[in-house]
């Protein structure tokens, strides 16, 4: 499970260096693709594997599925861990995110997403005007109800 917030820094051949608890959940290799709200979603290869599969059994008569499909796998690399623990991110996926110096990593449960720092610290900020809200809904759901 990755959870937690950690701020790095891109170096100029675009390599991000992961965070040492992250790294042990992921795996030498992964999958690092375009995610939403303009962020990067990076997967361990059994949780893409998983993804895939759900993401292949939409019905492609559907336009909205054939559209997320493409745009999901298209902009999909598969990443390897240096020994230092980095990862290359391509140039396609740094403009996606505006990822170019500052980040922040963040553990998303089953996943880890990348955000360029000043997009994050805009989403925390409208977040947090409809975090509790968002909280309520949840708990009807189940989410938290005691």
């Amino acid at each position: 499970m990755f959870i937690g917030e950690h701020h790095h820094t891109l170096d100029g051949k675009g390599r991000l260096i992961l965070p040492a608890r992250f790294r042990a959940n992921l795996g030498e290799r992964c999958i690092a693709t375009r995610g939403l709200d303009h962020c990067l979603f990076v997967f361990p290869m059994e949780e893409w594997r998983q993804l895939e599969q759900k993401l292949r059994s939409l019905p492609l008569t559907k336009p909205e599925a054939r559209a997320f499909s493409r745009f999901f796998f298209s902009g999909a690399t598969e990443c390897e861990l240096d020994a230092q623990g980095r990862i290359l991110i391509p140039p396609s996926l740094r403009e996606y995110a505006a990822v170019n110096r500052e980040v922040v990593i963040i553990g998303v449960s089953s996943r880890i997403e990348i955000w360029a720092k000043e997009r994050w610290l805009e989403y925390c900020s409208r977040a947090e005007e409809s975090y509790e809200k968002l909280a309520e809904k949840m708990g009807e759901g189940g989410v938290f109800s005691a």
